[in-house]
């Protein structure tokens, strides 16, 4: 059978489609090569390249535009620079370099470009963010006034953090600084603060490790970390605190509240120091560059507390930073202690000593103070810092002094009491409540007449009556939160029980 072909059909169909063709088209400015080697490429011919701009290399690797000089950009590459040869062209994306945010980050390990290295498949993030913005200003924020429990005595009594703080955490190696950031994750299961930890230029082996702690901990639920190791190119290392502050302010930005980790940077500084003399920027103080305060400083301010108008959310800040030999003069450390709210001092001879954590009081300050504390701690450990800072200096007299009066005598016995219950297992947070009456024990002379080597079984002896009977103290503690007589009264029948059936091993 033939088919009957009208000619006026084809016509109107050849003109329906001529009128709906769109000439598509796509401009791309290419450049070329000059030089690679140690993590950056200096390209020629991306006249019109903006400053942290991604670009994409010819064999899929992907750089950031950091330096834009007249004749060359030099661009800091995100992976092996291995496969990258002079001659390979270069090619812009117009974008600005971004990472996947949201809830679907819970859980897993990232890079530093927010890709997934745990093995468990794609991310299924449906939005991203810039990892570089401007920080918050002074009128969208509010004070800091809301408790960051860490879980430490120690630590929340002397040295409080809020929702919105910066804290530093300072010491020497091998003092207890990641353990306090592990503890302070883990005390925030069953609430409502999500918790990134960053990673950077530490062993792979550690970054395991610290997963496996937070995972047996149930804590991996509301963690992500974001990991640029030791084997990773110096632009990762520069690059994941800053992708990691952008995922956390995904919830500062909506109302919630997160806890990020910089753990640490005085590796970071070294990372951005070798890319600026790779980048043949002016080296300064200690060969750094000059920008490297102003480094720390646009990714520290976007830690904040937001206006109640912007949702009330909140991003706390816990950087890490490593101290040679107790020099806390030393140029990043003076930089970031000047940026911080205050510093948690970690000292090697306390912690060689037994003390966990190895927290000097009197170095150790939180410019929030009681501010970021419930009225039931600061009425209790008001009384604890008086009393510490007094058996500090008469613990240091008592080395000239050959005799005591009984009342010097005492004092010296309780503050050594004091200490001992100021210690703390690894990972073994407890409950303000618990805190509150551990100190309140220390400090109302409960312990005086207590061996000093029983102290700490005493004070466990005190948690598991306190576990036993929570309608005793606990419930109405939680209910108000503040020491009225009544609770007062409350505590001193427990610790009169506890007293009583506490025996001496």
């Amino acid at each position: 059978m033939a088919i009957q072909l009208r000619p006026e059909e084809i016509t109107s169909i050849l003109k329906q489609q001529l009128a709906d063709f769109q000439v598509q088209g796509a401009s791309y400015e290419t450049g070329t090569v000059l030089s690679v080697g140690d993590g950056i490429a200096r390209v020629h011919g991306l006249a019109q390249v903006m400053a942290g701009e991604l670009v994409e290399f010819s064999g899929g690797l992907n750089g950031m535009a950091l330096n834009l000089e007249e004749d060359n950009v030099g661009v800091a590459i995100f992976g092996e620079d291995t496969h990258i040869r002079e001659g390979d062209s270069v090619k812009r994306t117009g974008r600005i370099a971004s990472v996947p945010v949201g809830p679907a980050l819970a859980g897993r390990i990232v890079d530093a470009l927010g890709q997934p290295i745990d093995g468990f498949g794609p991310l299924q993030a449906t939005e991203s963010r810039k990892i570089e913005i401007k920080a918050p200003g002074v009128i969208d924020r509010q004070d800091v006034k809301e408790p960051l429990q860490t879980g430490l005595k120690m630590i929340d009594a002397l040295t409080p953090i809020g929702r919105g703080q910066r804290e530093l955490i300072i010491g020497d190696r091998k003092t207890g600084k990641t353990t306090i950031a592990i503890d302070a994750i883990i005390n925030q299961r069953g609430g409502d603060v999500h918790c990134f930890y960053v990673a950077v230029g530490q062993k792979r082996s550690t970054v395991t490790q610290i997963y496996e702690t937070l995972k047996k901990a149930g804590a991996m639920d509301y963690t992500t970390i974001i990991a640029a190791t030791a084997s990773d190119p110096a632009p990762m290392q520069f690059l994941a605190p800053f992708s990691g502050c952008t995922m956390g302010e995904f919830y500062r930005d909506t109302g919630k509240h997160a806890l990020i980790i910089y753990d640490d940077l005085t590796k970071h500084a070294q990372a951005y120091r070798q890319m600026s003399l790779l980048l043949r920027r002016p080296p300064g103080r200690e060969a750094f560059p000059g920008d490297i305060f102003y480094l720390h400083s646009r990714l520290l301010e976007r830690a904040a507390k937001l206006s109640s108008a912007l949702g009330g959310g909140s991003l706390t800040a816990l950087p890490i930073v490593e101290t040679q030999a107790n020099d806390v003069s030393g140029y990043i450390p003076t930089n970031i202690i000047s940026i911080t709210d205050g510093q948690i001092y970690l000292e090697a001879d306390l912690f060689n000593a037994g003390q966990r954590p190895a927290m000097n009081p009197g170095i150790s300050v939180s410019r929030v103070g009681g501010d970021a504390q419930i009225k039931a701690m600061k009425q209790t450990a008001g009384m604890l810092r008086l009393d510490l800072a007094q058996f500090r200096e008469l613990a240091a007299f008592m080395q000239f002094a050959s005799d005591l009066d009984p009342a010097t005598r005492k004092q010296i016995e309780r503050g050594y009491r004091l200490m001992e219950v100021m210690k703390q297992g690894v990972h073994a947070t407890l409950p303000v409540a618990h805190q509150v009456a551990s100190i309140y024990a220390g400090v109302n002379g409960w312990l005086d007449d207590v061996p000093l080597d029983q102290s700490r079984a005493f004070e466990q002896h005190l948690i598991a009556a306190l576990n036993a009977a929570p309608d005793d103290f606990v419930n109405p503690f939680n209910a108000t939160k503040a020491m009225s007589d009544t609770l007062k009264e409350l505590l001193n029948n427990l610790l009169k029980r506890v007293k009583q059936s506490f025996k001496v091993a």
